[in-house]
């Protein structure tokens, strides 16, 4: 993770770097006087997309450790396991979304969502962050706080409870339904998109979230993400989109 340029990835877009379908390599054909094709080579591991700020840019409100367990173990496994389970299948074409929806309320495919869930709900929450952010947002988001919940000091009220309660793991959203915002929790793998909501922010409460930094204090996670780390720049561009 060191050293790569950030960049912002599209919410919109598959998160794997190069399409899935196309780590399968060609049979080399051989005529009649043509050399013998090369030998394959190893399926690649499926990459994740750079985060979009250093891993040490967090610190010291979500330390570079954190981020390498968390982004580089937990994320990584996730989109593992997702790219096994669809490849060879009319899924490995479809962009993330549609597999998620495709496979949502299926228990045969429960392991399928799960894993697809968690690909897209953590590279939700990375671009949820950023550094130096946090605090009181501007413009038509404010509004938009103030006209749903009567102003941000309430908005933060009610994030933070819904984070803090959501019992286990899970994740608290802040989403948009019919022109207003409203915040939601969902445990596991869940996630707003499968719901008609549209996300806008979201803190990830699983306990590898934050366990190395804060151990059990979950409150102050939560806390410091609000005040510290929120990227209302993001909230404003899924708004807009």
């Amino acid at each position: 993770m060191k050293g790569q340029k950030p960049t912002q990835p599209s919410r919109r877009k598959f998160i794997v770097q190069a399409p899935i379908g196309a780590a399968a390599l060609a049979a080399g054909i051989t005529g009649a006087g043509a050399t013998a094709a090369p030998p394959p080579q190893p399926t690649p591991t499926p990459t994740l997309p750079p985060l979009p700020y250093p891993p040490a840019a967090l610190a010291p409100y979500i330390s570079e450790n954190t981020l390498s367990f968390h982004y580089g173990k937990h994320h990584q496994t996730y989109l593992n396991n997702m790219v096994k389970m669809i490849t060879g299948t009319p899924s490995e074409k479809l962009p993330l979304e549609q597999i998620i929806r495709a496979a949502a309320g299926k228990p045969d495919q429960a392991g399928l969502f799960n894993n697809a869930a968690q690909v897209y709900n953590h590279t939700f929450f990375w671009n949820s962050m950023k550094p130096g952010g946090g605090g009181e947002p501007q413009g038509k988001i404010a509004a938009m706080l103030t006209d749903s919940f009567g102003g941000y000091g309430k908005f933060v009220e009610v994030f933070s409870n819904a984070a803090l309660t959501q019992f286990g793991s899970g994740w608290a959203w802040l989403v948009l339904e019919d022109g207003k915002l409203k915040v939601i929790k969902t445990s596991n793998a869940d996630t707003p998109i499968t719901m008609g909501l549209k996300p806008l922010i979201t803190i990830d409460v699983w306990e590898h979230a934050y366990y190395l930094d804060y151990q059990n204090r979950r409150a102050d996670y939560i806390k410091a993400f609000i005040e510290k780390l929120l990227n209302w720049s993001f909230a404003e561009k899924n708004l807009a989109g």
